[in-house]
């Protein structure tokens, strides 16, 4: 049995703070996990600069309900559904997973969750289902007897890569590629299918 693990956010959806960083004007949330490797950093950060700004967990999600699945997204995890079995593991969080999962025709996904004041709708921190979470459900997958072939695009994506039979980098930042050559790199949804099939049919060698 095969499972294919996703990034969501640059992978099959565009990145969510990207996008709040245009809807807002605030470019210092523009850095993503393709910057910054340290994800409790990269969180502390943001959180700190919604509070300067006044941003809610409303005008987040009003970011991302204006927000579609990259172009061939759905299509794509389609054909990968009517083969295996598809998971997303995200670092994101199920107040934006949601109507994200919504686009995609309702995929798994494993994520985190955000401590919402709901008085003042601020966000006041997160809560972190497990550390590395996307490697230790990829460990757990294949401590059932699960194939995993796995695909991400950013630094917290490398850890599951590395837990998987085969793990490959989709549009990665150039600073990613230089620091993990061992994972192929494609840069489209037709090349990542050819890259996920002759990973499968090694498997069954």
């Amino acid at each position: 049995m095969l499972v294919v693990c996703l990034d969501l956010e640059g992978v099959l959806m565009p990145e969510v703070w990207v996008n709040v960083a245009e809807r807002t004007g605030i470019e210092g949330l523009r850095r993503t996990t393709r910057d910054e490797p340290d994800y409790d950093k990269l969180m502390r950060y943001r959180l700190d600069i919604l509070d300067e700004n006044g941003i809610t967990i409303d005008d987040i999600s009003a970011a991302i309900e204006g927000m579609d699945p990259l172009e061939g997204a759905v299509e794509f995890l389609d054909h990968l559904r009517s083969k295996w079995q598809v998971i997303i593991l995200s670092d994101t969080f199920s107040q934006f997973a949601a109507p994200m999962m919504e686009k995609l025709g309702r995929p798994t996904i494993l994520c985190h969750t955000l401590e919402v004041d709901e008085e003042s709708r601020r966000v006041t921190g997160w809560t972190i289902r497990m550390e590395d979470q996307k490697r230790h459900a990829v460990e757990a997958l294949r401590g059932l007897n699960f194939n995993v072939i796995s695909s991400g695009d950013s630094y917290n994506d490398t850890s599951m890569l590395a837990a998987s039979n085969a793990g490959i980098l989709l549009n990665p930042p150039s600073n990613v590629v230089e620091e993990f050559p061992q994972y192929p790199v494609v840069n489209d949804y037709e090349q990542l299918l050819v890259e996920i099939e002759a990973a499968a049919s090694n498997l069954h060698e």
